[in-house]
C-alpha cells in the first residue's frame, strides 16, 4: 500500500485526550492486515540501511510498531515504559507533551554501550517523547542512528527537539 493509502486509514478523533486536541488514531490501520504489514515494510525499508541493533519504542503504540519492526529486521526490541512498570534498575527521562508532562524509563542494562538504536513511535508531535527516548539511549552509551515515526504532526515542530538526529515519518500532517 502507498503512504497515501495508509494515511486514508488514520482516523481523526476530536477533543482527545483533552479539548482542542485532534488525536490521530492508528487503530484502523493496525487492525487491517495489509495496511499493518505495509506500514512495517515501509518502516523497515528506511531502517535497514542504518543497521540497527535495537528498536526502542514507547508504550503503547510504539510497542506495536516497534516489536513488529524489530522482528522484521532481526534485531532486538527495548520497551520504554511509564514509571513503575519495570521491575529492574532503570533510568528515567521526563518530557513535556502538548497536553501535559510524563516520564519514560528503560532498564539500566537494556542497551549495550555502542549499540545502534532507532527510536520509534507512532506519532511525532511536540518531540518531547522522542527527545526523552534519545536521552535514555545516550545516557546508556548507545548511539541513536535515527528517529522513526508513522505520523508526523509538522505544525508542532517536534523535529526541532531532535536536532542532530535523522528523522523520518511515513505520513505527515
Amino acid at each position: 500500500m502507498t503512504t497515501d493509502e495508509l494515511k486514508a486509514m488514520v482516523r481523526d478523533v476530536p477533543d482527545f485526550p483533552t479539548e482542542g486536541i485532534v488525536f490521530k488514531d492508528l487503530m484502523p490501520l493496525i487492525g487491517h492486515a495489509e495496511a499493518f504489514r505495509s506500514t512495517i515494510e515501509h518502516l523497515a525499508e528506511w531502517s535497514r540501511p542504518r543497521n540497527p541493533d535495537v528498536i526502542l519504542g514507547a508504550e503503547a503504540r510504539g510497542f506495536i510498531f516497534g516489536g513488529a519492526l524489530a522482528y522484521e529486521l532481526g534485531c532486538g526490541f527495548v520497551p520504554a515504559r511509564k514509571p513503575g512498570k519495570l521491575p529492574w534498575q532503570k533510568v528515567r527521562a521526563t518530557y513535556e507533551l502538548e497536553y501535559g508532562s510524563d516520564s519514560l524509563e528503560i532498564h539500566s542494562d537494556a542497551l549495550e554501550p555502542g549499540a545502534r538504536v532507532i527510536v520509534l513511535d507512532d506519532v511525532l508531535a511536540t518531540g518531547g517523547t522522542a527527545r526523552a527516548k534519545v536521552e535514555l539511549v545516550e545516557r546508556l552509551g548507545a548511539e541513536v542512528v535515527g528517529a522513526l515515526f508513522v505520523i508526523e504532526l509538522t505544525f508542532l515542530s517536534g523535529r526541532e527537539k531532535l536536532d542532530g538526529t535523522e528523522v523520518h515519518a511515513l505520513i505527515a500532517y
